[in-house]
């Protein structure tokens, strides 16, 4: 089915009830190495837009009676997806996290909660669950593709190379949206349930990777500043997007922040700073719940079977073709 009706379905929600209310005076638990304990299992799926609807305008939050309108054609719009058959995604996929958040963005800089101006001349590829669109490799969208003649006309994620709400940055979208944080003195662990990576993180080890060494979730350095947990990652691959469906990740900064803020919840903040894909930096806040129970390992690994199926569907469809061809030609 369209991601786009899953997408409208899904951003129409915002939102039934109030937020709970977070302690100011709230002291994380602490490690046996005296760290805030950010430890388990945590899920930031989240009824927010990204950007902020253009018929918001400059509304950074919603009224209770403006949640509740929403919440009506949010019904409709689950009924729709429900209504699609076979071949499609139903309300059994989608993880409806976050309610009570009234914010019209997850995006909080720029104050608009839209992502700022690109640069002019940047790559953008779209991508998505329809047709493929034209384009040439590198084929850096994360779903969807620009053909089947070989994995390399596939997306990161068909070709389970990146999760498509992995990053980093961690973006909600419609399953698959827990991270797990494993903590000793010296290292942090972050697992994706999505494609199941983990990223090691090095604490107060300040030395970044050489320059010429690139990787699909780049290099990251964190260290703590108070409450909070903070990963800095360079050196990302230029086979990635930037953020969005925009330009490569040759040059991003991403900074993520990690605090927990109330024994079920950690505020999830990052910053995107890329002045050679976008003419300002980008700041979301992504709320993450506690999760009670254990993450399961998403068995997606490079040259699975569900790859070696597209492409072996495409060769019987050009094969058929042909024979067709030649039966009306020998006719």
């Amino acid at each position: 089915m369209q991601l786009s009706v899953i997408a409208l379905a899904v951003a129409t929600v915002v939102y039934a009830g109030s937020m709970q209310a977070q302690d100011d005076d709230y002291v994380a638990p602490r490690t046996e190495y005296g760290q805030p304990d950010l430890q388990g299992v945590w899920n930031f799926s989240s009824v927010i837009p990204m950007e902020r609807p253009a018929f918001f305008g400059d509304k950074q939050y919603l009224t209770e009676e403006e949640i509740a309108a929403l919440a009506a054609q949010t019904e409709a719009g689950l009924q729709a997806i429900n209504s699609i058959g076979v071949g499609g995604y139903n309300t059994f996929w989608v993880e409806m996290g976050g309610k009570g958040d009234n914010r019209t963005s997850l995006i909080t800089y720029p104050l608009n909660g839209r992502m700022p101006e690109t640069v002019e001349g940047v790559p953008v590829q779209v991508g998505g669950l329809g047709p493929d669109e034209p384009g040439t490799r590198p084929v850096r969208m994360v779903v969807g593709g620009i053909g089947k003649d070989g994995p390399e006309d596939r997306g990161l994620s068909t070709r389970c190379i990146l999760g498509f709400n992995a990053g980093p940055p961690f973006t909600p979208n419609l399953y698959n949206n827990n991270v797990q944080i494993i903590q000793n003195r010296d290292t942090a662990v972050i697992m994706t349930e999505m494609v199941h990576d983990a990223r090691i993180v090095p604490l107060d080890k300040p030395d970044q990777l050489s320059d010429d060494i690139r990787q699909w979730t780049g290099d990251s350095r964190g260290y703590w500043d108070g409450e909070s947990l903070v990963v800095e990652t360079r050196n990302f691959t230029s086979l990635t997007q930037s953020f969005g469906v925009y330009g490569t990740a040759q040059d991003k900064l991403l900074t993520e922040r990690f605090t927990r803020v109330s024994p079920y919840s950690v505020e999830y903040e990052f910053t995107v700073d890329d002045p050679s894909t976008f003419k300002d930096r980008i700041t979301a806040m992504v709320p993450m719940a506690k999760v009670d129970g254990l993450m399961y390992e998403y068995a997606c690994h490079e040259g699975n079977y569900g790859m070696m199926n597209i492409l072996r569907g495409e060769r019987m469809a050009e094969r058929r073709i042909a024979e067709g061809v030649s039966s009306s030609i020998a006719a």
